[in-house]
């Protein structure tokens, strides 16, 4: 069993930068690719970027390719995302999540077996 913990959240001003960070505990961290996820108020859960268990490769939304970065130390247990030039838009509540090492359907959270609770951003106009 997995257990996932994020920080980092807050608010920010339109244009700003945060990074979220989520500790995993209870299992081989690099056993597993690592998700990060959003949910708007309303709205659905929505893919936001995922990085394979050694970090070599990244996928990314559309519409956050190019400001945010995900990473990951496997030392750490732990997953980075880096957001930058950050939108009202971007305002969520962001979700950290794992799975088995396959990058099938690697957009879909119900593909993700383990879950954080969630860390609020707001980003303010």
């Amino acid at each position: 069993q997995v257990q996932l913990v994020e920080s980092g959240g807050g608010l920010v001003q339109a244009g700003g930068s945060l990074r979220l960070s989520c500790a995993a505990s209870g299992g081989t961290f690099s056993n597993y690719i690592m998700g990060w996820f959003r949910q708007a108020p309303g709205q659905e859960r929505e893919f936001v970027a995922v990085i394979s268990w050694s970090g070599g490769t990244t996928y990314y939304a559309d519409s956050v390719r190019g400001r945010y970065t995900i990473s990951r130390d496997n030392g750490k247990n732990t997953v980075y995302l880096q957001m930058n030039s950050l939108k009202p838009e971007d305002t969520a509540v962001y979700y950290c999540a794992a799975r088995g090492r396959t990058f099938v359907d690697y957009s879909a959270s119900e593909r993700y077996d383990y879950w954080g609770q969630g860390t609020q951003v707001t980003v303010s106009s």
